[in-house]
């Protein structure tokens, strides 16, 4: 096994069973990123001259985090999700889940086709959209039905409830990834959160396996 492939199955190992996957899936999470390192080189995806180790560890473990929400199968919309993080690593090693990645950049829409047609992801039962526009609370996809909705690093928590303020009252649940400030974040939001229809279900802590740095995972779900 090469070096890539026991970093990632080591730290999938120490965040338990929920997390493991298929040797399959490896290997094609593993083209994925090989893709990524190309690819930075010419559009502005991640930093060209982050190491590798801290590639895996920031983008590919924090999405994968997900994991344990999405197994199930259902419908994410991922906003914003820019090299496809975390919707469309969580969609490469789950290729039952049904995607749409919204991402308004031309280049970076590019590398998102490039790597659904280079994994043949298609191929897969779960669907595939790429929305080249930027969300906005009027969009044609407030029409459409999702189970999750998740937005990594493009808004505060506050702008982002009133983002996704039109799918309120269709069931699905939102899934935040935020560092370590999410709590004077989330305060600073309680007057948006009081009015959205929203509850925080669960502030899950993740640990990244090679930094040891602290992630959060917030779970917000309609209220009754």
């Amino acid at each position: 096994m090469d070096r890539w492939l026991q970093t990632v199955t080591a730290g999938l190992d120490r965040w338990g069973e929920e997390y493991q996957l298929s040797a399959e899936r490896l290997v094609r999470l593993q083209r994925y990123f090989t893709e990524l390192l190309k690819w930075r080189q010419k559009v502005n995806l991640i930093s060209r001259s982050a190491p590798e180790m801290e590639v895996i560890d920031k983008h590919f473990f924090d999405s994968l985090s997900l994991l344990p929400h999405l197994k199930k199968g259902g419908r994410l919309l991922d906003i914003g999700t820019g090299a496809g993080f975390p919707g469309l690593v969580c969609r490469t090693v789950l290729p039952e889940l049904g995607l749409c990645l919204v991402e308004p950049r031309q280049k970076r829409a590019h590398f998102l086709r490039h790597i659904v047609r280079t994994l043949e992801l298609k191929a897969d039962s779960g669907e595939i959209t790429i929305y080249q526009e930027r969300m906005v609370p009027d969009s044609p996809l407030c029409g459409e039905k999702f189970t999750h909705i998740t937005c990594r690093a493009v808004t505060g928590i506050g702008p982002f409830l009133q983002l996704v303020s039109a799918f309120h009252g269709s069931g699905a649940a939102l899934l935040l990834l935020k560092g370590r400030r999410w709590e004077q974040e989330l305060e600073a939001a309680r007057p948006v959160l009081h009015q959205s229809g929203y509850r925080l279900e669960r502030a899950e802590k993740i640990i990244l396996p090679l930094s040891g740095a602290e992630h959060f995972l917030l779970n917000f779900t309609e209220t009754e």
